[in-house]
């Protein structure tokens, strides 16, 4: 074994360790390992950063941004509007929402849409009392399922068709040739999902609407301020506590509110001061300046609220800035004047003191605060509200024109006129220019880092190629199915990428399996397409787990699911597609 195939060897095993466990982000995991190899002297500082060139990575960020393009003329919100009028049948409104997923994350990232639609759904799930959970995990596996029937439906599949484009003798593939294939495999997901799979989900109450979603009593107490208090006549900003212990989140005079109080606030007996607060710290506070716990023991919602003052509920997206953070480190008070009240994962609040907890993916909070700079700070964070939000309906003449463009992005790509990333560079621009969307949304549009991790992977890629490393993987396979007809080293290839999706992003899973197919493909004399197609298509299908996707994760605090949910509706899924997808894949691309 040589020196290079060695050091690739340790540093993709451990690369994919870091991505199984999930302590530090795939991102900046991918780019250690490319600082490994080039310090190691397997790739030189040249080839390093040849990845972030490459058409795959500059066709997911066009792509992205034009999907930010349709949100903002308000088409999607058009499709969503729809929805209000689903009726009470719950099959018929699980088919409608799946479907609508499926066929946006088609055209558009699927996350994107799928997070468009949870607070929707959401809101008909409390409105006909459906557990969300029977709801939200197949709205988030239908978002996978559209994914795999076009070429912009998902990055594997852009990743794959560059990839064959660069082979010798072979053309990109084209927009819908992903069709043939994911296009069945997908309505008979959808069919599974919608019609017997979603019995198979555990139905938990989840979250399902504000105030419903942490219980405040919970969290939240409130404090009366008697007349013999040393509290009386001092400010607010006067009182000694630890503010990591203590939070004054409200204050309750006679008929008038005051959420989220001035410090310079003075109190007066009989306030009632609203505090989050556990029991210890609670009990010296109270005994400090002789306070009281009000006898009401109901703590309202409308007491932390106000014209100006909002409560919210948020998710917490897969590339939220908080993920893997502590509250405490965060500070979200001092540095946005927002309040963080309490923190639910896996549909239970967590206790203790929120300053300690660090902050997961799929973890839903409890915000208070000024209404106008909560709803400016939320997308800055990478939080999803789950209250339904208004709808930008648009103009049908802005629709119209922003639907054009991206027909004709579309159509271009699919007729082989220019390549893909060009089309959708033209169409990104054009977007801009109308004033869709600008500079500001655009870049922030762009899922940074799943562009950092292709940029970074691809060289590794490389690297395992060069040193040898694809090349005796694929050997390994054919090795042990040597004696067996050729259709099962395809299935090894679709089913080791699926599983390797369900660990890892599936973007990484397909830049390191396509060479492997590509030379299994080679050692058999094949065809290499109907290897290629197999790693595209099985790479959309991360349902076993709710780190293997990002849809998966965003759907894990409001659905109130738990880590082993997913496989009770995913396993047979997965099943069924290896079933589906092979007889397919053998009759649309012999091999």
């Amino acid at each position: 074994m040589g020196t290079d195939l060695l050091i690739v060897g340790i540093v993709l095993l451990g690369t994919l360790v870091m991505f199984l466990l999930g302590k530090i982000r795939y991102d900046l995991v991918a780019l250690s390992a490319l600082f490994v190899l080039v310090i190691s002297g397997t790739i030189s500082p040249e080839e390093a950063f040849t990845g972030f060139s490459h058409p795959a990575v500059i066709t997911v960020a066009c792509v992205l941004v034009v999907s930010r393009g349709l949100l903002n003329a308000g088409i999607v919100d058009l499709i969503a509007s729809l929805v209000s009028r689903v009726g009470q049948n719950p099959f018929f409104q699980r088919g409608i929402l799946s479907m609508l997923v499926a066929l946006l994350s088609g055209f558009m990232n699927n996350v994107g849409s799928l997070s468009l639609f949870i607070p929707v759904t959401l809101s008909v799930s409390k409105k006909h009392e459906i557990p969300p959970s029977t709801l939200l995990m197949p709205l988030a596996f239908a978002s996978l399922l559209g994914g795999m029937v076009t070429l912009i439906g998902t990055p594997p599949n852009i990743i794959i068709a560059t990839f064959r484009g660069q082979q010798e003798g072979l053309e990109a593939f084209r927009m819908f040739d992903f069709s043939f294939v994911g296009g069945p495999v997908a309505l008979v997901g959808l069919f599974f999902v919608i019609f017997i799979g979603w019995r198979l989900i555990p139905q938990r109450k989840g979250q399902s609407s504000s105030g419903d979603i942490i219980e405040i009593a919970k969290y939240i107490t409130e404090v009366r301020v008697p007349e013999k208090s040393e509290a009386v006549g001092k400010r607010l900003s006067q009182l000694e506590y630890d503010p990591e212990e203590i939070n004054i989140v409200g204050l309750i005079r006679g008929e008038e509110k005051y959420p989220v109080p001035y410090p310079t606030r003075t109190l007066q007996d009989e306030d009632i001061l609203v505090v989050k607060a556990d029991t210890e710290e609670l009990q010296g506070f109270l005994e400090s300046y002789g306070l009281e716990l009000a006898e009401s023991k109901e703590i309202k919602a409308e007491n932390l609220g106000s014209e100006e003052v909002e409560l919210l509920e948020v998710v917490v997206m897969p590339d939220s800035f908080m993920d893997g953070r502590t509250a405490g480190r965060v500070n979200l008070r001092r540095r946005f004047g927002i309040n963080l009240l309490a923190v639910a994962r896996e549909g239970g609040g967590l206790r203790g003191r929120l300053s300690n907890i660090r902050i997961k993916a799929g973890d839903v909070l409890l915000l208070q605060g000024n209404r106008e700079i909560l709803h400016e700070i939320i997308p800055r964070l990478g939080f999803l509200p789950l209250a339904e939000r208004s709808l930008r309906l648009g103009q049908p003449r802005r629709i119209l024109l922003a639907l054009s463009a991206f027909l004709l992005a579309v159509g271009v790509a699919a007729a082989g006129m220019v390549p893909i990333q060009i089309s959708f560079l033209g169409a990104s621009i054009f977007m801009i220019l109308a004033g869709f969307l600008n500079l500001k949304d655009a870049y922030s549009s762009i899922d940074w880092p799943i562009i950092i991790l292709l940029g970074a992977m691809f060289p590794l890629s490389g690297a395992l190629e060069a040193s040898g490393g694809t090349a005796l993987i694929a050997d390994g396979i054919l090795f042990a199915a040597r004696n067996a007809a050729p259709w099962v080293a395809l299935t090894v290839v679709f089913v080791g990428t699926m599983f390797l999706s369900d660990l890892i992003n599936n973007a990484a899973a397909t830049v390191l399996m396509a060479p492997i197919a590509l030379n299994i493909a080679r050692g058999l004399e094949a065809s290499p397409d109907s290897f290629l197609m197999a790693v595209a298509i099985s790479a959309s299908c991360a349902f076993l787990t709710p780190v293997g996707h990002q849809s998966n994760t965003l759907v894990m605090g409001p659905g109130g699911y738990r880590f082993g949910d997913y496989w009770r509706m995913g396993l047979p899924l997965e099943f069924i597609i290896v079933i589906t997808a092979i007889p397919l894949l053998l009759l649309i691309w012999p091999l």
